[in-house]
């Protein structure tokens, strides 16, 4: 701004970079709440896959892919807790990096303050000064001009001189403290602008650093997300190999040869007649048995 103490510029920077930091935060505050939503969901998939067991009594090579199928969703629940930890350490970074920022820029921002609270005060006390030299610079012609005017009527004239010169003094001294103080308002406001300037450089260098560094935040997140995504499809695709290796027909051998009783059929029963022994009736014999197939 052309005036001298505004801090309109100043104020619009600072407000931007107290924006910038709300961001942070914000973004901050998000990986914390993800983090606690993918610690309840790993925990919720650990406990699923203890409370509701089955194929408990599945045999051979289905029974293997189910085990695998439940101990692999654990390790799925376990992956989403430690991407929690993680997502806490990431958030716990950004608070760190935020603070460090907030903590070098308050620096500036006291130097600042104190240059801004200093330059004010010297413009008020030059304009004082100016003021009071407006005020009597022109009072004092015109009173020489009365004094001279009316000089052989005036009993008084020597009391009037007197004042007259003590006027002059004064305008004197107060033009002196008016140059005086320009001079140091002028050393103040080239202190002010040379300071104005290195603190916008500061800001300028922290905000490029802030914008990097959430930057590479939202893309160090995204990465996590897909690497977990990553970590679960190598999880389920372990599920997938073991069912690729499950094998109907060796299930169903495995089953057979594990509950079988024998390899033959029950003969036909044999008749006997008990109710005439003495016609010597030759009794039927079954046919000699026959192994049977699977």
């Amino acid at each position: 701004s052309t005036d001298l103490t505004s801090t309109v510029g100043y104020d619009s920077i600072i407000q931007h970079l107290n924006d910038g930091r709300k961001n942070c935060k914000e973004f901050e505050d998000f990986l914390k709440e993800r983090a606690i939503i993918e610690e309840k969901y790993g925990k919720e998939l650990i406990n699923l896959s203890k409370k509701k067991p089955c194929g408990q009594t599945e045999l051979k090579n289905i029974y293997i892919c189910i085990f695998l199928f439940f101990a692999e969703i654990d390790n799925v629940g376990q992956g989403h807790i430690q991407l929690a930890q993680t997502l806490r350490e990431e958030a716990k970074k950004m608070e760190e990096f935020r603070e460090k920022q907030k903590l070098h820029r308050k620096k500036i921002e006291l130097i600042m303050e104190a240059i801004h609270k200093n330059r004010n005060l010297q413009y008020k006390k030059t304009m004082e000064v100016k003021q009071v030299c407006c005020s009597l610079g022109p009072a004092l012609p015109c009173q020489c001009t009365r004094a001279l005017l009316h000089l052989p009527f005036l009993p008084q004239f020597w009391q009037l001189f007197l004042k007259l010169a003590q006027t002059k003094s004064a305008l004197e001294d107060s033009d002196r403290g008016y140059q005086q103080s320009i001079t140091a308002l002028e050393k103040i406001r080239e202190e002010w602008l040379k300071e104005h300037i290195k603190a916008c450089e500061f800001f300028e260098t922290q905000e490029c650093e802030r914008i990097s560094y959430f930057r590479n935040a939202l893309w160090l997140h995204v990465n996590q997300l897909s690497q977990g995504c990553v970590q679960n499809d190598e999880k389920y695709e372990e599920i997938r190999k073991s069912l690729e290796m499950c094998s109907i027909e060796k299930d169903i051998d495995f089953f057979v040869n594990l509950r079988k009783t024998g390899s033959s059929a029950p003969a036909p029963v044999v008749y006997e007649n008990y109710y005439n022994t003495q016609r010597n009736a030759t009794p039927v014999r079954s046919p000699v048995s026959v192994p049977i197939s699977r």
